[in-house]
């Protein structure tokens, strides 16, 4: 009777246990991938804003026509 009530804990514990550590890694890979894919999203809106600037048709004055 000892026996079975250790292997009934025994199991019940590795299950539960079992359980909460797939929760808990599948939460933690799931912030991971979330987090990862916020910051493509947000470097590829940065890199967008930076090419624009570079490629915009701007010219900067010289000295002497801002003076006139």
């Amino acid at each position: 009777m000892l026996r079975t009530r250790l292997l009934w804990f025994t199991l019940g514990f590795s299950v539960t246990g079992g359980s909460i550590a797939h929760i808990v890694w599948r939460d933690l890979y799931a912030e991971r991938f979330a987090i990862s894919s916020d910051m493509k999203e947000k470097f590829s809106a940065l890199e967008g804003r930076v090419s624009g600037l570079e490629s915009g048709g701007y010219e900067n004055p010289n000295p002497a026509q801002v003076e006139s």
